[in-house]
């Protein structure tokens, strides 16, 4: 009987890369790409993240106790019951406006991100950093248009190094030209603040949900939110008043 595989590191699957990224180019609202890159190009960049993760006190305190995030930031009561200007309150406020919810990236990977065979608190991590990703928005106050997921995505990519999400801030900044040139500089100041800021996947966000977001941006060294002008796709829904 032939044994499962349980390596942690992944593929490159270069031509499956190149497939979803003309999708996403295409249909730029189709998250689900976005999974299909990352999945294709991660390589052994996910178990280096988790090794860091592993190392911090914090890390070991979560894979010991187990908190699901998803749960917390799915309790939308719960969340809207928080100080005026808290984190969790901020949440909840950006995920009524922009009409999504906690469990829709998990609806999006779509089973593509994480190999079912991966090691419990390996898949564990990797289920909690995709979880955490609207709550990034929210830290750094970037927005969910095209410009403002670049621009995530070039600080998720100084704060991960994953190869895939590298290589969608490439693709971003190589087509931001012309009237959508000075896009280029905010991708560009998200990567240097992605470096200069505390590591976001190793913070206990459960915690950090009832404090004032002035106070999280300050202690994570996240500095003032950019201004800049939101670009969205003609397929983006609506945003709720």
């Amino acid at each position: 009987m032939a044994r499962p595989n349980t390596s942690t590191n992944q593929r490159i699957q270069p031509l499956r890369a190149l497939r979803a990224i003309r999708s996403l180019i295409r249909n730029p609202d189709d998250t689900g790409q976005v999974f299909q890159i990352i999945r294709a190009l991660s390589g052994n960049s996910g178990e280096r993240t988790f090794r860091r993760f592993r190392k911090t006190e914090t890390g070991q305190r979560i894979l010991a106790e187990r908190p699901q995030l998803l749960d917390t930031l799915s309790n939308r009561q719960a969340l809207e019951q928080l100080p005026e200007g808290s984190l969790g309150r901020r949440y909840a406020d950006f995920v009524s406006r922009e009409k999504i919810t906690a469990d829709g990236l998990v609806a999006a990977s779509n089973e593509t991100e994480f190999n079912p065979d991966l090691p419990e608190n390996r898949r564990y991590f990797g289920e909690r950093l995709r979880d955490m990703h609207d709550l990034w928005h929210v830290v750094t106050g970037l927005n969910r248009d095209l410009l403002g997921e670049a621009s995530l995505l070039a600080f998720t990519f100084a704060q991960t190094r994953n190869p895939g999400v590298g290589f969608i801030v490439l693709v971003a900044w190589l087509r931001a030209k012309g009237d959508f040139s000075p896009a280029r500089r905010l991708i560009w100041n998200e990567y240097q603040r992605g470096r200069r800021a505390q590591w976001l996947p190793a913070q206990e966000w459960e915690a950090l949900l009832a404090r004032p977001l002035e106070d999280v941006r300050r202690e994570l060294d996240l500095g003032e939110p950019p201004n800049y002008s939101q670009v969205r796709s003609q397929g983006a829904p609506q945003l709720a008043t």
